[in-house]
């Protein structure tokens, strides 16, 4: 699979309750059963009015079907290439 960084904007992303962001991993993950397809969500970055989203899927289409199940925005969708680190530095 491959490794996706999803930007949603958002406003107020950064007020959301604990409840409200337990709401919408609870949809994230009722989406991903539901695509019938490999597919895996890494993780979340929330920000003030954006959530960035880490995801493992075969392509960018599946990524958006997985929002639209689920009602959330895309803004963008971003393959991965590579990862660089501290360790990069050598």
């Amino acid at each position: 699979m491959k490794k996706f960084v999803i930007e949603r904007n958002l406003p107020g992303a950064g007020n959301l309750s604990p409840e409200e962001l337990q709401a919408i991993s609870q949809t994230s993950c009722g989406v991903i059963g539901e695509l019938g397809k490999p597919y895996q969500w890494v993780q979340s970055f929330v920000t003030e009015d954006k959530i960035y989203c880490i995801h493992l899927a075969e392509n960018e289409e599946a990524v958006r079907e997985h929002a639209r199940l689920g009602g959330f925005p895309v803004n963008s969708v971003s393959e991965v290439i590579t990862i660089i680190d501290p360790i990069t530095a050598g």
